[in-house]
């Protein structure tokens, strides 16, 4: 469901492609100006707090990795005020620097804030939903 000024709604689906822009060009600047200073991460049960550790982490991740395809769709925008919740279904094709290509479907539950006038994600929580081409 989306509900809360459309306004709010727009900025918050830009934020997800600011974020998605950050991962396929492997941009730490640009990845991490979507979260607020103290946020959480929990990646598959890895969680991170503040911007600081949640850009290392992925830093760490990333460097793994030769190529990134990433798409994100929000599936669900609810603005109440300042704060939101949204979840944001994912497609990643992921090619790590030694090993076979994989493809992964997810899903984000986010919490957001809007500070000083621009929407930050202040908890990110990630599953896989569904996955192909992993090493067995």
């Amino acid at each position: 469901m989306f509900t809360g000024p459309l306004e709010d709604r727009v900025a918050i689906a830009e934020l997800n492609g600011v974020y998605a822009d950050g991962v396929v060009r492997s941009d730490p600047e640009t990845w991490g100006s979507v979260w607020a200073e103290d946020a959480d991460w929990d990646l598959m049960g890895h969680k991170s707090k503040g911007r600081t550790a949640i850009v290392a982490f992925w830093n760490g991740a990333m460097g793994g990795l030769e190529a990134v395809s990433f798409q994100c769709v929000p599936c669900m925008i609810q603005v109440t005020g300042d704060t939101a919740v949204s979840r944001v279904q994912t497609q990643e094709i992921l090619k790590p620097r030694d090993g076979k290509a994989r493809h992964v479907g997810g899903l984000y539950e986010d919490e957001l804030a809007k500070v000083d006038g621009r929407w930050v994600f202040t908890s990110r929580i990630f599953r896989i939903v569904a996955e192909f081409g992993a090493e067995g």
